[in-house]
């Protein structure tokens, strides 16, 4: 364990990861902690209490009560130790590596981890790349009344030295704190005026440095353009700072100005490159192209005696683009730019001459124009990875790992993720940057487009809307148009989608550039010509979808008209050919496609489109697969090789796709996505064997290390586990690596490793290798943050799910508590996980903590009004606090809205079973049915059906409906488990009863005993359908079933051994020790029975087990009305009525008692539930009720209760005679 000393904390805190992270046998207990724990911040520490510790400093051990806390570092050493009053304080010796304290040693080393960040909080919140900490000499005060508050002066030499200034400065800037950065510059200005007023370098030099930095903040800005007069005041002659005036004066747009500084440094050295430079970049922002061009020849020409600079790649890349030139040529001079930008950055250690030649503000210009050649909309999955998004992520990369908090690098690496189709990672960075400036419009805007892409409409306005609130000026903004307008289009609202884009059409700069636009508005009108093209043909494509066919002609016209001679002309051209392809003319579509040349931008996709209209309007796959051949031919790369094999693949030819892949690898060996796809294609085409030789090759020949995981999975999946272990643990083998790309690596072998355990059913092996992945991502995600940012909200969210899988394994075991400390680790990384909170809430239900369930439906509803799952367990809820019309309220609103939430329906279908209300179901079925054509056949209402019709005593009805849904993936195993259960007890008996063994009916006959065993063998056959998932036992517990219910005693006993086997696992599993009781019951071993159905009579009623208590309870009132123990069975009998009141046997039973102690009134009561419930199906109750009717001299209603009986059961004996006729006779008495 690594201690942080922290001489700022009054408190020493232990992470909460840690403390969980030790073994619970040895974790010492937690208590209140009342202490509020506060962040340098000032914002609250989430804390989860105190605890009594053992503590080894080195050589020194103590006891000391610690606050255990959501902190980053594993354990921060506070002044409660540090400052001991007894022994005194601490020495902390840097200079010497060690703390001294209480006698000891302490070996210690100074926090500038080569690979971290440390946060450093003064007033605000800064971070300091690494080896950037300086001691500083300064005079420290302590106030008389704040005994806690420090006050830090810098002393006299301090301020001598004011390049030491610098790091504070530098943070703020890329923190984005304006205010204090440019505050403090304007505190640098009057250092330098007092310190240094005739050193015009480091005016010059500050302001260079900051100016690069800032993300063109127009208040820094305005402070180094101050610098730089200064510097120009002071050496006027020097061509260098009247340049860099000028760069200042165009970093502000103020490009005239600019022009002229650079012609005044022209007339001081006319052989200033410098100046040169920036009048080519001015006259590139102007669009004086021409001029530009003759500038930068000339300045090639000077050039060639040096070679080539980043500065003057990166101008011909922007007249190439400015011009319109092919995409071949301005990729290439960025490539280079960015290639010599980085060369000269090399043997530089971190300094400001670092993040001089860094220069960020170039590298966002680069990267911005770059975009301009990248996809506009998110690859999908399985594409080729773009070359541009490749080389865009790289520089990113290197930019947001050294300037950590530069938001305009972070959003523009959010943007490049999200076209990468890297979503998740898109949107972790996009938090990132709001987490830094929630002010952010772009990133709320971007982020809005994610939602879109998603489908997640409401969450994608919701991002507008909070955009909007913190800037107004962003309805000014075209694209916040466009992505309302696309919102709207997806949801179905045509209409009002082409006013939305009618509004943006006519803001400024979308029908005609914005260049003339105020500089005032510049910013928020800014456009690219991509996301212009996008308004009109989003505006044609809503005018085709409303049926308004001269109006979308006439936007797309528009569109040609204004965009002609640019590179976008040829996406226009593509979204026309739409427009001709839905009039149905398909040679038009093809004839303007073809008219598309390989040295024009867009075609490729031009020619993706011709291959569209191939296969699916023409059915043509020779000429589908020409068109991916002539790509390859016309502009032979690995995105177009891998283009060509997905286009055999998906025309079933899977042997000509991997033989394009093949010739793919072999120019290119290292690529992982071209290696991955020759063994998907394989695998795909069911060549396994040939797929797992390719992998074992692969790997073999070394470089391909990657393709171990898909190998241990293809071996998973053909149920080759020996195999897929013996590569996983292969892979593990190096447990002791530091590399952060191998510690991800492994946490997915080891997740793989538990797969195989778990299907292997060695479960404790599957818990170890998920406690091994759990450490190990623990290890990940303290490095990620600095190391791989964009990676942090994947593998915080992998982390949550290692958890997970933990509480699903030790929640087969029916290890409650552990189950939800898992799930609150779980939480840890993800608090507003919504499966995971109703997860968490369905555990506190089956432990019946109601109020623990109740606060978490209550925190998950409050986020997400309209969670339905969560809706119907606080329906749950309620009826488990007796709360029965709540309860119905809550299913009755959510199917008012959803008549067909079939989950929802079952479970109010059961709910109005069990308050004795089945007579309202009827209604919500008919409701359902009719809120769909298709309701007939829908899986999910004939489940709902057969749950009705089975619990109102129709079984064969209920078999009917429940076969319906049998094959369906999400309610057949249900439907199956449901149609066992009737098969093995159609008449809802008591199995192993033995007091309506012989009551009141006929003998059991030949013919029903064939019937039985016919429907034991049909639940046999049922039982080899049922897919259960790992570690469900139930199966096991049904299939012993059939054996008992077989009643032939050699099958019994082996269901009775089976029994003891789970037992030994799960000693009081509900379904195992009733089925042994039932068993016992067969073989007439009553008090063996007794004893098990006692073990569980007392167990906490949980959903799960309902159905198994209920029947245990029912058998165990049978054994003790048998032994004549009415008490102990209507105890237990009640017990059963207060879980479910529609309960036929439990009434029954009531009925019977009631009976034997002549309490006639009352035992017609429970009869005449008994009847209700069981649908008035069976007609031994019946029979029951009339003859306790007429015992009660009720003879009118035992003469109707034996016609009911009759009219369905005509020749059933002794009623006419026993009952009916008697009633009859005492009515004329």
């Amino acid at each position: 364990m690594n201690y942080t000393a922290d001489t700022g904390a009054t408190k020493t805190v232990i992470s909460e990861k840690l403390y969980l992270r030790i073994p619970e046998k040895n974790r010492p207990n937690i208590t209140k902690c009342t202490d509020s724990i506060i962040g340098a911040g000032g914002k609250p520490i989430k804390k989860l209490g105190k605890a009594l510790f053992n503590l080894e400093l080195g050589p020194l051990s103590l006891q000391k009560e610690l606050v255990v806390a959501s902190i980053d570092d594993e354990a921060l050493l506070g002044l409660d130790i540090l400052q001991n009053e007894e022994e005194g304080a601490a020495d902390i010796l840097l200079s010497e590596g060690v703390i001294k304290f209480m006698g000891k040693v302490i070996p210690c080393i100074q926090v500038g981890l080569p690979h971290g960040q440390r946060r450093v909080i003064v007033s605000e919140d800064f971070q300091i790349p690494p080896y950037s900490e300086v001691i500083i000499e300064a005079d420290l005060e302590r106030k008389e009344d704040e005994s806690e508050d420090l006050i830090i002066e810098p002393t006299e030499k301090f301020y001598e030295r004011c390049n030491l200034l610098m790091a504070s400065t530098v943070v703020n800037i890329e923190r984005r704190l304006t205010a204090p950065a440019s505050g403090k510059i304007g505190d640098l200005i009057s250092a330098l005026d007092r310190f240094e007023p005739q050193s015009s370098y480091l005016y010059f030099s500050m302001a260079q440095a900051f100016s690069r930095m800032c993300g063109r903040n127009q208040l820094v800005l305005q402070q180094t353009y101050t610098l730089v007069e200064r510097a120009v005041q002071l050496e006027s002659e020097n061509s260098d700072y009247v340049c860099e005036l000028g760069f200042q004066l165009l970093l502000q747009s103020k490009v005239k100005d600019a022009m002229r500084c650079y012609r005044n440094a022209m007339k001081i050295d006319e052989t200033s490159v410098n100046a040169l430079t920036g009048i080519i970049r001015c006259q590139l922002n102007e669009n004086l192209l021409d001029e530009a061009a003759q500038q930068l020849d000339f300045l090639n020409e000077v050039q060639q005696s040096i070679g080539k600079t980043d500065e003057l790649c990166y101008l011909s890349a922007l007249l190439a683009i400015k011009r319109g030139e092919s995409p071949e040529k301005p990729l290439q001079l960025l490539n280079e730019a960015v290639d010599l930008h980085f060369q000269a950055l090399k043997g530089h250690p971190l300094g400001i001459q670092y993040y001089l030649l860094l220069n960020p503000d170039f590298l966002l210009n680069v990267i911005k124009d770059y975009l301009h050649f990248a996809p506009q909309q998110p690859i999908t999955s399985g594409q080729p990875p773009n070359p541009v998004l490749k080389k865009c992520t790289q520089v990113l990369g290197a930019l947001t790992r050294t300037v950590p908090g530069s938001l305009e690098a972070l959003f523009l690496m959010g943007k490049v993720h999200f076209l990468s189709g890297e979503i998740d990672s898109a949107q972790g960075t996009l938090n990132h940057c709001l987490d830094i400036d929630n002010t952010h419009s772009d990133a709320h805007i971007m982020m809005a487009q994610i939602h879109l892409f998603q489908n997640n409409f409401k969450l994608a306005n919701q991002s507008l809307e909070v955009g909007l609130s913190y800037n107004f000026e962003v309805r000014d903004h075209p694209l916040y148009h466009l992505i309302k307008a696309r919102i709207l289009k997806k949801s179905g609202e045509m209409a009002d989608a082409v006013k939305t884009l009618q509004i943006a059409m006519a803001l400024p700069g979308v029908k005609k550039s914005g260049k003339g636009t105020s500089q005032k508005k510049a910013k928020v009108q800014e456009i690219s010509v991509n996301d212009r093209v996008s308004v009109f043909l989003e505006l044609a494509e809503a005018h085709r979808v409303l049926g308004e066919q001269h109006e979308a002609a006439k936007v797309m016209q528009d569109a040609i008209n204004t965009f002609s001679g640019t590179p976008e002309e040829v996406r226009i051209t593509i979204a026309n050919s739409e427009l001709s392809l839905a009039r149905g003319d398909i040679e038009m579509a093809l004839g303007m496609l073809r008219n598309i040349t390989p040295d024009q931008p867009y075609y490729v996709e031009a020619r993706e489109k011709m291959a569209d209209i191939y296969l699916n309007h023409r059915k043509d796959k020779r000429l589908y697969a020409s068109c991916y051949r002539e790509l390859v031919e016309k502009h032979p790369s690995i995105q177009t090789c891998l283009l060509l094999g997905d286009a055999y693949m998906s025309i079933q030819e899977p042997e000509k796709a991997i033989e394009v892949y093949e010739n793919a690898l072999k120019k290119n060996p290292k690529d992982a996505a071209l290696a991955s796809k020759i063994g998907q294609a394989l695998v795909k085409t069911h060549n396994y064997g040939k797929a797992i030789n390719y992998y074992e090759a692969a790997l073999k020949s070394g470089g391909q290390s990657f393709l171990r995981h898909d190998l241990a999975e293809l071996l998973l999946r053909l149920r080759q586990y020996d195999k897929a272990e013996k590569i996983l643990k292969l892979a593990l083998e190096d447990e002791s690596t530091t590399d952060l790309d191998m510690m991800m690596d492994q946490t997915k072998y080891l997740l793989l490793l538990a797969k195989v355990n778990q299907k292997t059913e060695r479960l404790e092996d599957a818990m170890t290798s998920l406690s091994k992945a759990r450490d190990v991502q623990a290890r990940v995600l303290k490095r990620v943050t600095v190391e791989q940012p964009d990676a942090t909200a994947a593998q915080k969210q992998l982390a949550a799910d290692i958890c997970v899988q933990m509480s699903d394994q030790v929640k087969g075991q029916r290890d409650y508590e552990k189950a939800i400390k898992f799930l609150k680790e779980a939480l840890v990384y993800n608090e507003n996980d919504s499966k995971v909170m109703l997860d968490v809430a369905g555990l506190y239900l089956t432990t019946e903590d109601l109020d623990g369930c109740q606060h978490q439906l209550m925190t998950l509803l409050k986020n997400e009004r309209e969670n339905d799952a969560a809706t119907i367990m606080l329906a749950d809820l309620m009826f488990r606090k007796n709360e029965y019309d709540s309860a119905v309220f809550h299913f009755q609103q959510l199917l008012t809205n959803k008549p067909d939430h079939y989950e929802a329906l079952s479970r109010l279908v059961d709910l109005l079973r069990r308050s004795g209300k089945l007579e309202d179901v009827p209604k919500y079925l008919e409701q359902a049915e009719n809120a769909s054509s298709r309701a007939a056949t829908d899986p999910g209402l004939n489940y709902c059906k057969g749950l009705y019709e089975w619990y109102t005593g129709n079984p064969t009805a209920a078999l009917k409906s429940f076969n319906k849904a049998r094959k369906d993936s999400d309610w057949g195993t249900r439907a199956i488990y449901n149609m066992i259960e009737i098969c093995l007890n159609p008449d809802n008996e008591t199995l192993g009863g033995e007091v309506f063994e012989e009551d009141g009916g006929a003998p059991v006959d030949r013919e029903k005993a064939e019937s039985e065993q016919i429907a034991v063998r049909t639940a046999e056959k049922l039982l080899k359908e049922v897919k259960p998932k790992p570690g469900d036992i139930k199966p096991k517990i049904l299939e012993n079933l059939a054996l008992v219910q077989t009643k032939q005693k050699p099958n019994v006993e082996k269901a009775l051994n089976n029994y003891m086997e789970i037992t030994a696992n799960e000693r009081d599993h509900v379904g195992a020790c009733y089925g042994m009781a039932a068993g016992c019951m067969v073989l007439r071993q009553t008090p063996r029975a007794r004893n098990q159905l006692k073990r569980i009579s007392k167990n906490n009623w949980t959903m799960e087990d309902a159905e198994d208590l209920e029947k245990s309870w029912l058998l165990l009132a049978d054994i003790y009305i048998q032994s004549g123990k009415f008490d102990m069975a209507t105890e237990m009998l009640k017990r059963c009525l207060q879980h479910n009141k529609s309960c036929c046997k439990a009434h029954e039973y009531m009925g019977f008692i009631n009976e034997k102690e002549q309490a006639y009134k009352d035992a017609s009561y429970n009869y005449e539930c008994a009847w209700k419930y069981g649908n008035k199906s069976n007609p031994a109750i019946g029979y029951k009720l009339a003859f306790n009717y007429l015992k009660a001299k009720r003879m009118v209603d035992a003469i109707d209760i034996c016609h009911q009986v009759l009219s369905r059961h005509p020749n059933y004996p002794k009623i006419r005679k026993e009952i009916l006729d008697r009633a009859r006779a005492s009515l004329r008495v």
